[in-house]
C-alpha cells in the first residue's frame, strides 16, 4: 500500500445531484440549510446547484434564489453545473460567489450520449468545441475533461479501457484546438458498472498514458460496490472523489429507476479514516448532515452510515 495518498479530497455534490432528481419540490430554504450545514463539516468543495432549464430539471428552477441565499464560508469552494450558453450566463452572474470553470464533457458510450443528450458522438464533439470556445471567450478556464460511462453502460454494455482512452484523446484534441491546457481527468461510473478489477484496469491505462494528469472518480453505488471501487482506487493513489451526502441523487437518464446515487460522502470519509488517510472532514458532523438531508427529502437515503453511526462513536462508548 505504498501508493496510499496521505489525504483524500472530497468534492461534495449532494445539493446539486440530489435535488435535481427528487420528485417532490424541495423548499429553497431547505436547500440553503443543507449547503450551509455541509460547509460546517470541514468539506471545502460543494457543488450547490444546476443552471438548467426548469422544464427539464424542475428541481433547480430556484437555482438563482439558492445561490443568492446561502452564506458562503471562507475557504470553501462553491461550484455549479450548466450545459449551454444560457446556463453559463446565469452562473457568471454569481462569479463573486461561485468558482466558475469549464469542462469538456464526453461519454465513452455513444448509446448513453444519445439517451442523455440526444446527440451522436460526433455531434457532441462539435458541441464541446463550441462550448470550450464559449468558456474561453468569457475568460472561464477549461482545465478538465469528464468522461461519463467510463466503466460500462446500460445501453451499450461493457466499455473497454481503449474506448475510454479514445474519448480522452478526443477531449484533448478539442482543448488543443482551443488553446486550453487540461490538468484534470474525471472518470464517471455513471450507471454503476465498475468493479474493483475494472477500476484498476481503466485507471492503469489512463495513468500510463497521462501520468501528469490529476484523476477524479465519480462513482455511483447502483450495485453496492462504490466503496469497494473507491478502496481499489485509493490503493492506486487516487485522491479525489465526487460524493453526495447520504447518497443523494442518481442519474435520471440511466434507464434504471430507483438506482442508488453517488458514493455516500460519509461512507467514503469513514473508509479513509479507517485507512489512516486524512480528509479534513468531521465524520460525526457529516453523518448528522446526512440525517438532515434524509429529513429534507422525506424518504430513506441509501447511506447505511447515517443510520448505524460512526465507529468512533461506539469506540468512545465502549
Amino acid at each position: 500500500m505504498s501508493d496510499l495518498p496521505k489525504r483524500v479530497h472530497i468534492q461534495e455534490e449532494g445539493p446539486r445531484e440530489g435535488f435535481q432528481i427528487e420528485p417532490g419540490p424541495i423548499a429553497t430554504a431547505d436547500k440553503i440549510r443543507l449547503i450551509e450545514a455541509l460547509a460546517e463539516t470541514g468539506l471545502d468543495h460543494i457543488q450547490v446547484c444546476s443552471f438548467v432549464s426548469p422544464k427539464i430539471v424542475p428541481g433547480w428552477a430556484d437555482a438563482e434564489d439558492t445561490v443568492s441565499g446561502f452564506k458562503a464560508k471562507p475557504g470553501v469552494r462553491y461550484t455549479a453545473l450548466w450545459f449551454n450558453e444560457s446556463g453559463l450566463n446565469r452562473a457568471l452572474a454569481f462569479r463573486d460567489k461561485l468558482a466558475i470553470s469549464g469542462s469538456i464533457s464526453l461519454t465513452a458510450s455513444e448509446g448513453f450520449t444519445k439517451k442523455n443528450l440526444n446527440r451522436t458522438h460526433e455531434e457532441n464533439l462539435a458541441a464541446m468545441r463550441k462550448q470550450t470556445a464559449l468558456h474561453l471567450s468569457h475568460s472561464v478556464p477549461v482545465r478538465r475533461i469528464g468522461v461519463m460511462a467510463a466503466f460500462g453502460c446500460n445501453y451499450q454494455g461493457d466499455i473497454s479501457p481503449t474506448q475510454v482512452i479514445s474519448t480522452i484523446e478526443d477531449g484533448l484534441a478539442i482543448a488543443a484546438e482551443a488553446g486550453a491546457e487540461i490538468t484534470d481527468i474525471s472518470l464517471a461510473d455513471t450507471m454503476g458498472w465498475a468493479m474493483p478489477a475494472r477500476i484498476e484496469r481503466v485507471l492503469g491505462e489512463v495513468r500510463s498514458r497521462w501520468p501528469e494528469k490529476r484523476i477524479t472518480l465519480h462513482l455511483h453505488d447502483t450495485r453496492g460496490l462504490a466503496v469497494a471501487n473507491a478502496h481499489a482506487a485509493i490503493k492506486m493513489g487516487i485522491d479525489r472523489f465526487d460524493t453526495t451526502v447520504g447518497g443523494l441523487g442518481g442519474c435520471p437518464f440511466a434507464g434504471q429507476k430507483g438506482a442508488a446515487g453517488n458514493i455516500c460522502s460519509e461512507e467514503l470519509v469513514l473508509l479513509c479514516h479507517e485507512m489512516g488517510i486524512e480528509t479534513g472532514v468531521d465524520l460525526d458532523a457529516l453523518i448528522e448532515v446526512g440525517r438532515m438531508a434524509e429529513a429534507i427529502v422525506g424518504h430513506q437515503l441509501p447511506s447505511e452510515l447515517i443510520h448505524a453511526g460512526s465507529l468512533d462513536a461506539f469506540r468512545k462508548a465502549a
